[in-house]
């Protein structure tokens, strides 16, 4: 299967520099179930595109499996050959960065609209090219449909096709586009679809499939059709589709719980309300703001000139919402708190004016290896005056009674980070984006263990 991606905006080689692959280099990637070839077989300054093929091991696919579908289904079906989820899989595996669209050497380019023009061959058609075209012209693409096969099901439409898109838009978005459509046209996906595949789609849809009119299908088809995760999906990305929702009700997390005894969650706002005090930040962003609490400390305060709430999950800023009494009588002046529906995976200008951005307890949610996406979204790209990052101090978890050796604090935690890891990572962006960073600890010491929680406040 194949996929290619073209410029011509002069010098058309700079398409190197977004998708971070050389075009007079050969680039191979190992996958579990095959091989991936990205190449040029273009690249002047007039013209230059990009070619990813895949190679899929047909055999490997199925050994050690079982006959449970029948030897024969097993054998003969299209999957080593049409664009499918394995498709997808190896775009984000060679492509992950230019997906993220940040381009070290050409940030400008990766932030602007470019003539481009993209390839798919065979895609599946289940659907047709009604449906190719409801899927891809909404978000501005041109789409040109060359049958490959026109018969094999009852009704005698298309089942494959050599698909062209051609317009004018962002490297990253036309990645990300065709990262989640891909499967949906196809109907299927190789792998398990569980809860973390919902994240996904709202990960790589941020930004458009929100106000796509097929979204329903989208989510749908992506999810294999489970309903339950597509409901959940939808119901995240576009609350109102969803039905009216019962009041949220605030609730105490198991880490809130944990930390009850030792008062820390009062005591990490207090911290951090001090700490954007001592800066002298007016205005703040609260990235991964939850149901609202720090802006609703920082609301009251008359140094605070205005309030960004960032957070992926539409659930927690409709609480924030409450808590705030935005819009409503006796709540802030229109203007002064502004709540953003977004990730912090992507680059996002709504924000961008903020002198202090602040993450409390949000870094050790993400997988590890999206902190150096993260790390220059916030760092390298917004770049505010100072930063400020809250985290658990994992050497103190020894001191919960009721926390089992080796375990997080929140189930959703993706690591936990000792002193000494806190400080390296710390040091890093120092390094990196030009920081200084002041590390101290908050709530009651241990003489060896340290603080339960610890902060650092990176200044520029």
């Amino acid at each position: 299967m194949f996929l290619s991606i073209a410029t011509t905006l002069y010098p058309a080689t700079d398409l190197g520099f977004l998708l971070h692959k050389h075009p007079d280099r050969l680039h191979e990637t190992d996958l579990s179930f095959g091989k991936a070839w990205l190449f040029y077989p273009e690249a002047s300054e007039e013209r230059c595109e990009a070619a990813l093929l895949l190679d899929v091991d047909p055999i490997g696919l199925v050994r050690g499996k079982g006959q449970a579908d029948g030897l024969l289904d097993q054998y003969v079906n299209d999957r080593p050959y049409a664009a499918s989820s394995f498709l997808s899989v190896a775009l984000n595996k060679v492509l992950r960065t230019a997906m993220t669209g940040i381009s070290k050497e050409r940030q400008q380019l990766a932030d602007s609209n470019l003539p481009l023009e993209a390839v798919v061959a065979p895609l599946p058609m289940r659907g047709g090219e009604a449906m190719v075209r409801q899927l891809f012209e909404p978000l501005g693409w041109t789409v040109e449909l060359t049958p490959i096969e026109a018969g094999g099901t009852s009704t005698g439409e298309l089942r494959y096709g050599h698909l062209k898109l051609s317009g004018l838009g962002r490297l990253s978005n036309l990645l990300n586009h065709l990262y989640v459509l891909i499967p949906v046209m196809d109907d299927a996906k190789h792998y398990w679809v569980g809860e973390d595949e919902v994240d996904k789609l709202l990960s790589k849809g941020a930004g458009w499939l929100e106000s796509h009119p097929a979204r329903e299908l989208i989510a749908r088809r992506y999810l294999r059709n489970r309903s339950v995760l597509a409901r959940a999906a939808l119901a995240r990305l576009v609350p109102e589709d969803a039905g009216e929702a019962a009041p949220i009700e605030p609730r105490n997390t198991p880490e809130e719980a944990l930390e009850a005894p030792v008062r820390l969650h009062d005591l990490r706002m207090d911290a951090v309300v001090s700490a954007i005090r001592a800066i002298g930040g007016t205005v703040i962003a609260d990235l991964g703001c939850g149901e609202g609490k720090l802006l609703d400390r920082l609301v009251r305060e008359r140094w605070v000139h205005k309030l960004f709430g960032l957070d992926p999950a539409a659930r927690e800023l409709g609480w924030a919402a409450r808590r705030l009494k935005l819009n409503e009588a006796g709540g802030p002046p229109e203007g002064r708190v502004t709540l953003l529906h977004g990730s912090l995976t992507y680059r996002d200008s709504r924000w961008a004016e903020a002198d202090v951005a602040v993450l409390v307890e949000v870094i050790e949610h993400l997988d590890q290896d999206r902190l150096p996406l993260i790390e220059q979204i916030v760092f390298g790209e917004a770049a505010p005056r100072a930063v400020i990052v809250t985290t658990p101090n994992a050497d103190y978890n020894a001191l919960f009674p009721n926390l089992a050796a080796g375990s997080f604090r929140h189930p959703d935690h993706r690591f936990e980070w000792s002193r000494a890891e806190f400080q390296a990572w710390a040091a890093k962006i120092e390094k990196r984006y030009g920081y200084v960073a002041e590390i101290s600890g908050i709530g009651i010491e241990d003489a060896a263990l340290g603080a339960p929680t610890q902060m650092a406040v990176f200044s520029r």
